[in-house]
């Protein structure tokens, strides 16, 4: 498994995935009411969170995407 994700995607996705979830569990919010929307958030914020711990994203891998810098070592 390659590595796809620079530090500064990595540190979006963490702040989103958490901003997700966080917004989907706080019951005061209308979000939470539906639970299509809860799931609807909370699925790709676990997913995010993921990707960020890994480093790895599978979408990026069919394009050859990456936001990762290059070293030379590469």
């Amino acid at each position: 498994m390659r590595i796809h994700l620079g530090s500064a995607d990595q540190i979006a996705r963490i702040i989103l995935s958490l901003l997700l979830v966080v917004l989907a569990l706080v019951s005061a919010l209308l979000l939470a009411a539906s639970p299509i929307l809860l799931w609807g958030a909370v699925i790709p914020g676990a997913v995010l969170i993921a990707a960020a711990m890994v480093r790895f994203y599978p979408l990026y891998a069919p394009f050859g995407l990456s936001t990762r810098k290059v070293s030379i070592d590469d």
